[in-house]
C-alpha cells in the first residue's frame, strides 16, 4: 500500500492507495508543518489518526510533500518519525509542498514557475526535472507574502492601528475576538501562529471588493510578482501555475496583475492532490 500526503500548515490531506495504484480511502488532519511543530506534537498528530493506525503495518511506500520541508532539520523531524512509525515501509520520501505543486500542474519535461498561495507562500521554477528557487523562504515571520498569513497580519494590524475603515473594523470584530490576550495568547503561547494569522482568510474574501481590501490585494500580489515570480527570468516564456486557497478565491485578482505584468497565467488549483494522484498513478 501508498500513502500520499500533502500538508500545509493548517490541513494534511492524506490519500491511500493499494499496490496498483487504485484509490482505497482519504482522510484530512490538522496541518503537518515540522518546522513550526516539535517532533514530539508531530508525532502525535499522525499517531492520533484511526486510519493511519488501521493500516499503519500494510504501508510499504509514503510519500510526504510538507510545508516546512525545504530545511534538513525540517525534514529528519518527518523522516525519523515516519520510518519508526511505518516499521513494515520500504520506502519513505519527505520533500517540500512545492514538488506537490509541481507535480500536480506540470508534467515532467515541461517548465513552468510554479506559486503556492495558501497559509504560507513560495514560489519555484521547474525546468522539467528539477525544482530550483531563487528566494530562500524564512518562514511566515519574515516573509510569506501574498498568502493567508501575511492577509492575517495586515487585517489585525489595520484593527489596531486603526487603518482600516470603522465599519470593517466593527465587522471585524463581531467575527473573531481580538482581543490583545487572545491574539497574543495565539502569538506566543499556542501551536501554529501562520494558521492563526490565516484564519481571517476568509472575512478577507467575504469583503475582498471593498476598496481597502482591493488596495491591499493588489499590493501584495504586486510584491509577489515583484519578488518571487520574476527572480527568475523564465517567467517571461513560461506559464506560471498557483496552488492555494488564496490564489483560488481570488483568481480574478491574479490574473489581472499577471496581465498587467505581461506573464502567461496557467493553472489555479485550492489543493494539488487531483494531480498529485494522477501524477503517482503513473509512476507505480
Amino acid at each position: 500500500m501508498k500513502i500520499i500526503v500533502d500538508s500545509g500548515s493548517t490541513k494534511a490531506d492524506w490519500i491511500f492507495l493499494d499496490a496498483n495504484g487504485k484509490w482505497i480511502s482519504s482522510i484530512t488532519s490538522l496541518g503537518l508543518n515540522p518546522e513550526v511543530l516539535a517532533a514530539e506534537v508531530f508525532g502525535k498528530r499522525v499517531s492520533a489518526l484511526p486510519d493511519v493506525k488501521k493500516y499503519r503495518g500494510e504501508i510499504k511506500e509514503l510519500y510526504f510533500y510538507g510545508s516546512g520541508c525545504g530545511s534538513n532539520r525540517a525534514k529528519d523531524i518527518a523522516v525519523d518519525f515516519f520510518k519508526g512509525y511505518f516499521l513494515n515501509a520500504t520506502y519513505i520520501e519527505v520533500r517540500e509542498d512545492t514538488y506537490a505543486a509541481v507535480y500536480a500542474t506540470t508534467r515532467i519535461g515541461s517548465q513552468a514557475i510554479v506559486c503556492i498561495n495558501g497559509t504560507g507562500s513560495n514560489c519555484s521554477y521547474f525546468d522539467g526535472k528539477e525544482v530550483h528557487q531563487a528566494v530562500e523562504s524564512l518562514g511566515y515571520m519574515a516573509m510569506d507574502d501574498c498568502s493567508g498569513s501575511a492577509f492575517g497580519r495586515l487585517m489585525i494590524r489595520g484593527f489596531y492601528f486603526k487603518t482600516m475603515p470603522e465599519y470593517l473594523r466593527n465587522a471585524l470584530a463581531l467575527q473573531y475576538d481580538l482581543h490583545p490576550d487572545v491574539v497574543k495568547d495565539h502569538f506566543y503561547k499556542k501551536e501554529n501562529p501562520n494558521a492563526y494569522l490565516a484564519s481571517f482568510l476568509p472575512f478577507l474574501i467575504q469583503h475582498k471588493d471593498d476598496v481597502y481590501f482591493q488596495e491591499m490585494i493588489a499590493e501584495q500580489l504586486q510584491f509577489f510578482v515583484d519578488h518571487y515570480i520574476k527572480q527568475f527570468a523564465e517567467s517571461a516564456r513560461v506559464p506560471i501555475h498557483f496552488i492555494g486557497s488564496i490564489a483560488y478565491f481570488l483568481q480574478e485578482e491574479f490574473t489581472r496583475v499577471l496581465e498587467r505584468n505581461q506573464l502567461e497565467l496557467g493553472k489555479i488549483y485550492q489543493k494539488p492532490m487531483d494531480g498529485l494522484i494522477e501524477f503517482h498513478q503513473q509512476n507505480i
